[in-house]
């Protein structure tokens, strides 16, 4: 479907992680062995937080049609900015066409959202989900992705409150939709979400085989793991991602994220917890 990445800790310069490691997006998009399409080729985005912000500024937002591997500005743009908190994604359009509206991560206020799966025989499901929406938000809903909807029901269920809560009752939502519709394993995913200070990384599907995801270790470990690794120390010690499939062939850097499952970084803390695990 698609590779994705999430970045909290210290501001670090977008480029390290999309373009410079071995297994970078960049190189995902080309060749991603652990994605459902090997390329992923249509389009991509970058949304981040600056790290001067004011607590609830918007992120900004970057989206192209180009492939990753293509698109000079991005090179430029992830080289010149410093972030604290940033997403990026990588598309392989499943149906929806190719357009800079249907490219992630979405953005509504101060909040990200970013997929890699689908849901299944959304032009089936979709006017229903669609009525759903809140229709405040309504006029929001800009491109023609499954995602965007999703992003859009999780808010109206909540998701500014607790975006766990809020994400979950949106899910449960379509789950039984699809079942109105006939429609078996409605929901496959993995799923980011932010508000400029916290990220919430999860990994959930109905039939339970989600796509995949890994969080890297504490850099502290990491460092100790590897002392002689130089590249390791552009990262501070607060530095972590999470991401499609790992970025690096170091052994023991990162850890496949359970399914059912969200992960929750932020300044003070790293956790798991179950999610719509019964």
């Amino acid at each position: 479907m698609c590779r994705w990445l999430a970045y909290a800790g210290e501001p670090l310069q977008p480029s390290t992680l999309i373009l410079e490691t071995k297994h970078s997006l960049v190189a995902q998009a080309l060749n991603s062995p652990l994605g459902f399409e090997t390329v992923n080729g249509d389009g991509f985005g970058i949304g981040w937080y600056g790290k001067d912000a004011a607590p609830g500024a918007p992120p900004a937002l970057f989206h192209s049609i180009e492939p990753a591997w293509h698109d000079e500005n991005l090179r430029e743009l992830t080289q010149a900015i410093e972030s604290p908190l940033f997403l990026a994604h990588v598309r392989a359009a499943a149906g929806p066409p190719i357009q800079k509206t249907n490219c992630h991560p979405f953005r509504h206020g101060h909040w990200l959202f970013m997929h890699n799966g689908a849901l299944a025989h959304f032009l089936r499901m979709r006017r229903d989900l669609m009525l759903e929406i809140d229709p405040e938000l309504f006029p929001h809903v800009r491109g023609t992705t499954d995602s965007e909807v999703l992003f859009l029901l999780a808010v109206t269920h909540g998701l500014q409150e607790d975006p766990v809560a809020g994400l979950g009752r949106a899910i449960r939502r379509v789950e039984e939709v699809a079942q109105r519709h006939g429609i078996a394993d409605a929901v496959q995913g993995t799923f980011a979400v932010s508000d400029g200070r916290t990220l919430w990384a999860f990994r959930y599907s109905t039939a339970h085989r989600s796509r995949t995801l890994f969080h890297s270790v504490d850099m502290t470990s990491l460092k100790e793991m590897y002392p002689a690794n130089d590249r390791l120390e552009v990262f501070g010690a607060k530095a972590r991602v999470v991401v499609s499939e790992p970025l690096s062939d170091l052994p023991g850097a990162f850890v496949e994220v359970p399914e059912s499952t969200v992960t929750i970084l932020d300044a003070d803390d790293f956790r798991t917890e179950p999610f719509l695990a019964g």
